[in-house]
């Protein structure tokens, strides 16, 4: 039984395409945002199951995670497990020194907005972590100063 429930997880989302992505409007407590930075993708093979951005807005920085509606109308089994603002030292940093925001997601829930986080003076990136059932995918946007 469990085989054959990874099979059909994983033959759904293989056969996810580009369409289902989606806009955010606000973040929670705030009205108005504006993306920074490129969007990061969550997938596999080419596919592309949910997208993670950075936001500004109301004096604060924000991560955002959203899986596409190709996913969440087909019934795959995910979890966008965590999302949070890292914290560089710079765009050439190898890795952050520092996390802020965080916030777990629930079963097939598909947005996640980390807390809002007062690092817009700070070089950030929004990173998240998407647990297919059987896998668990990372994704960033880049770095923003």
């Amino acid at each position: 039984m469990k085989r054959t429930t990874f099979i059909a997880a994983a033959a759904l989302l293989l056969g996810v395409v580009w369409s289902g992505q989606a806009q955010a409007e606000s973040a929670p407590g705030c009205t108005r945002v504006t993306q920074i930075g490129k969007t990061g993708y969550i997938g596999d093979h080419g596919q592309k199951w949910a997208s993670v951005k950075q936001f500004k807005g109301c004096g604060k920085n924000w991560a955002y995670i959203y899986t596409w509606d190709s996913v969440h109308g087909g019934g795959a089994p995910y979890t966008p497990e965590m999302i949070i603002i890292e914290k560089w030292g710079s765009v050439d940093s190898r890795e952050p020194y520092g996390h802020a925001g965080q916030k777990s997601g629930r079963y097939r829930q598909q947005e996640l907005w980390s807390s809002g986080t007062d690092t817009l003076d700070t070089c950030t990136s929004a990173y998240a972590e998407w647990n297919s059932g059987a896998m668990t995918y990372r994704a960033r946007t880049d770095i923003r100063c």
